[in-house]
């Protein structure tokens, strides 16, 4: 396939080469260079500095699909009660992280850190649910042994071979912006569009299986196939999100927005739409503070996104106060039976 090497007139960057996956991401690497020249010509009409870099370019569209990717699935999550197998599932990919650069230093295989941590965190996840349902375990559990055996397994490979390992490796545990790399955005980028597409076609059935796990299995679901569905979806954001995240922070992604969300939303629709709104507020900012003030972006991410869970958290408050007042002017509520609720 032929790529155009012009846009609306505006000529697009040579296409990325040197990877095994070149020929697969190809259109991906098409769009990323697309997406720069358009934050080219926005930094020349604006004059911003972080937009005058390709890094920067890759690294703001990654947070952009983060701020979709995370809150879609963490809102399921959350009404799950699973909000910590994020961290379960960051702590074995970073061990997929090191499987990648072991083998990469060792066997000199070529092998792309990140894809291997997706292929080790969708194995893990489906072990999580395979241990609750063999022996019976409460999902923390089978949690806690996936996360402690993958960050035993990536810390042990990072000793084995210090030298070629420990080299950058805070990039993995804290995120990096200037290390979104053109092959690992592309990879996010079909991360996203497996993500986005699996939960618009099963958003009705994952929702069954959410808020009514025994009325689904009665009505023929196979909850757990939805469960290991929910499960390898959240591997897949969770891989995403360490490039910019880091192994530590991921995990607020999926959990903060939500919680701000849920302060501020009558119906899970709604949300689910206002923590996607309140993910990207808090993914824009926390990379324009962290660029300016030359701060790990991932903490400033979560801080900033905490930041705004607080607010949100006033704004519940407000509107139920608001409401309360208001209550009493409908005529149709008795004063005693509202507080005896």
């Amino acid at each position: 396939m032929t790529l155009p090497t012009t846009v609306f007139g505006l000529p697009t960057l040579p296409l990325q080469s040197g990877s095994p996956l070149d020929p697969v991401l190809a259109p991906f690497y098409w769009f990323l260079e697309l997406w720069s020249t358009v934050m080219f010509a926005v930094a020349d009409a604006t004059g911003l500095e972080l937009l005058q870099y390709a890094f920067m370019h890759r690294a703001i569209l990654v947070g952009l699909c983060i701020g979709v990717m995370a809150p879609l699935i963490g809102t399921f999550l959350v009404h799950r009660q699973l909000a910590l197998i994020g961290d379960a599932l960051a702590h074995t990919a970073f061990a997929g992280v090191a499987i990648g650069l072991f083998l990469n230093g060792v066997l000199e295989l070529g092998v792309s850190p990140y894809l291997s941590a997706v292929v080790v965190a969708v194995i893990a996840a489906l072990l999580i649910e395979v241990i609750s349902e063999a022996t019976d375990a409460y999902n923390d559990v089978s949690m806690a042994i996936v996360l402690s055996t993958g960050f035993a397994l990536g810390t042990v490979l990072i000793s084995l071979n210090a030298g070629g390992l420990a080299v950058g490796i805070n990039q993995y545990l804290f995120g990096n912006l200037s290390t979104v790399s053109a092959e690992n955005a592309a990879i996010l980028l079909v991360l996203f569009g497996i993500i986005v597409a699996t939960v618009g076609l099963t958003r009705n059935q994952l929702l069954y299986v959410t808020f009514d796990e025994t009325a689904a299995q009665v009505s023929g679901l196979s909850v757990s196939w939805y469960n290991r569905v929910m499960v390898m979806l959240t591997a897949l954001v969770v891989v995403g999100a360490m490039q910019i995240m880091g192994v530590i922070l991921v995990a607020a992604m999926l959990v903060v927005p939500v919680a701000g969300a849920a302060q501020i939303s009558k119906s899970f629709t709604q949300s689910l739409w206002a923590s996607v709104v309140l993910a990207e507020l808090a993914v824009l900012l926390g990379i324009g503070v962290a660029y300016y003030g030359e701060a790990t972006a991932g903490g400033v991410i979560v801080l900033v996104a905490v930041g705004i869970y607080v607010l949100s958290v006033v704004v519940g408050k407000i509107q139920t106060s608001v409401g309360e007042d208001k209550t009493p002017e409908l005529g149709s509520i008795d004063a005693n039976e509202s507080s005896s609720d």
